[in-house]
């Protein structure tokens, strides 16, 4: 994703893109408020504005990075994402809630209605890795606080067919606020799933 230039590789494009820097092959993203990825479910908006950095993959991969965030506003978010298209895409990350807690987990949108699989972690937490790994149709889905230990958040599946679909960051911040967040030690190989 970042040369040792300190450039996004070429392979990478934006979807929404955000403010940002990259130092010492880390990528800071700066939020816009009210960006956002949903689709219908319980909340009836639909909502496809947040900023991803992607790239086409074909193959069956494992797709990790470590995130650093200070959230400030309720929905605060950075992670992972694969992604067809609008209405089909899984997406990892902390969503901060309040000063207490946040939620750690994933969304999985299949044929344009989103789902939210969570569970409660201490607020104070501002570091984190994620990954998924590709099996086919198939999605696993983990964090770990270290990079080593991986503990399983859930396992899925997109429902539409592809050849090749978007995978890499995203951020976003769907409230009034906006937040920074920084992205390292990314990998995208060959799934061992």
């Amino acid at each position: 994703m970042i040369t040792d230039a300190n450039q996004i590789d070429s392979a990478y494009f934006w979807l929404n893109e955000p403010s940002f820097v990259i130092k010492e092959k880390t990528l800071k993203i700066t939020t816009s408020p009210q960006t956002d990825f949903w689709q219908r479910t319980h909340y009836g908006f639909e909502r496809d504005n947040g900023h991803c950095l992607l790239t086409k993959v074909g193959y069956d991969f494992s797709l990790s990075v470590k995130t650093r965030f200070t959230a400030k506003t309720q929905y605060d978010q950075c992670g992972l994402i694969v992604r067809i298209d609008a209405e089909n895409w899984i997406k990892t990350s902390t969503e901060y809630e309040t000063a207490g807690h946040s939620r750690l987990g994933s969304v999985v949108t299949n044929l344009g209605y989103s789902d939210w699989a969570m569970i409660d972690i201490n607020t104070p937490i501002t570091e984190m890795w994620y990954r998924i790994q590709k099996n086919r149709n198939d999605y696993l889905i983990e964090y770990s606080y270290d990079g080593s230990a991986w503990k399983q958040l859930r396992i899925t599946h997109l429902h539409r067919e592809y050849d090749k679909l978007d995978a890499g960051i995203y951020a976003c911040s769907p409230m009034d606020g906006s937040f920074d967040c920084e992205f390292s030690d990314y990998g995208l190989t060959k799934s061992s799933w």
